[in-house]
């Protein structure tokens, strides 16, 4: 066969996969209108992810599996729109980490709506201008987002998701070289996780804490002779040369991040639950609760605690337990909490990603939505 004969036949497969794209979202669109004459919700996560699941249980070979992933996260984030413009929201300006985690999850055909503030993204969700939303909730490095975990107290949306993204660091600057630089701007977080850079290449150099690593950039923006820190993605959306790449303290470093809704998931084939709880204050209360839950054969995937802000010395603890709300063990072991726990509030029961493939991230971006 010659070059011309194999081009011919890559342009008729071509062909074929663009009706067969065009024949799903016709679907799509019969789907959407099903469930608005019913009052269904449109965006079913256990749906999705039975989806995803079935697609990557296939031979793919010589097609790589993970590129598969990918192109139908972005066929599903497509095929919603169509059956429903959806909003999500999530902790801004555009090209924050959260962000890149909104659009791994959801893709590049939805909405995108940036908050100021951790709070505003629950009040978007709150008052329905946003379906969902996107909040950071740890870094593997610099531990959990402690205002994440005190507005959860205070809302009745539910964690129906979760992401994890890896978090590599850019110096960002219109400056020559490090010599040129007189000030850096970048968000706490992301100062403490590039100390070990920092220290060795701009020891004396001021840094000007900001909101958000897109804020960074910017001020940075306004002052040549400034930089700031921020991922990749900032570079492309707000024009501005990367100096150095991979500045992070830790090359593992990752930021695990929420997705919060009023959209309950249905059960999958990997979950987690997350709960909140509160105890009695007697010396052993925490151990024996830590040893129910290991009698009922329900694995604690962490436990974090805060002030209550009740009164003084008053915690409550958040804890996240493999499995699903609608399982036996974890259904026995939330009665049990009920009867010994002056307060329990489940969180939520959600698909957890794949800790294989939880940090690979989705290529592409758009500004749609901004």
């Amino acid at each position: 066969m010659d070059i011309k004969k194999l081009r011919e036949g890559i342009d008729r497969v071509d062909g074929q996969i663009i009706a067969l794209l065009r024949e799903r979202a016709e679907l799509a669109k019969q789907v959407g209108e099903f469930k608005k004459a019913h009052s269904l919700p449109f965006h079913v996560v256990a749906r999705e992810r039975e989806i995803l699941d079935r697609i990557l249980e296939q031979k793919t070979d010589p097609f790589p599996k993970e590129a598969l992933r990918h192109i139908y996260r972005e066929i599903l984030s497509a095929c919603l729109s169509l059956e429903e413009p959806v909003t999500v929201s999530y902790l801004g300006p555009p090209a924050t980490y959260t962000h890149q985690a909104a659009i791994k999850q959801f893709g590049n055909s939805l909405r995108f709506l940036p908050a100021a503030t951790i709070r505003d993204v629950f009040r978007f969700v709150e008052s329905g201008d946003a379906l969902y939303g996107i909040v950071p909730i740890e870094n593997s490095t610099e531990g959990m987002v402690n205002y994440t975990l005190d507005t959860l107290v205070e809302t009745d949306l539910k964690v129906v998701g979760e992401i994890v993204l890896p978090i590599h660091h850019c110096l960002l600057t219109r400056a020559q070289g490090l010599a040129s630089i007189k000030t850096v701007y970048a968000h706490p977080q992301s100062q403490a996780q590039c100390r070990s850079f920092l220290s060795a290449n701009l020891p004396n150099v001021p840094l000007v804490e900001t909101s958000s690593n897109a804020r960074a950039v910017e001020l940075c923006l306004e002052d040549e002779a400034s930089a700031a820190i921020a991922g990749e993605m900032a570079s492309d959306v707000y024009n501005i040369p990367i100096l150095r790449r991979h500045i992070e303290d830790f090359p593992d470093n990752q930021t695990r991040f929420l997705v919060i809704g009023t959209i309950e998931p249905g059960k999958t084939r990997r979950d987690q639950t997350s709960i909140m709880i509160s105890i009695i204050d007697r010396v052993g209360a925490l151990s024996s609760i830590l040893d129910m839950i290991a009698r009922q054969g329900i694995n604690v995937t962490r436990l974090e605690s805060r002030p209550s802000r009740k009164k003084a010395w008053d915690y409550i603890f958040f804890i996240d337990i493999e499995g699903h709300q609608q399982d036996t063990s974890i259904r026995e072991l939330l009665k049990k909490l009920q009867t010994l726990c002056p307060y329990v509030k489940i969180l939520g029961s959600y698909p957890v990603p794949d800790r294989k493939t939880a940090g690979e991230v989705s290529p592409g971006f758009t500004r749609q939505g901004d």
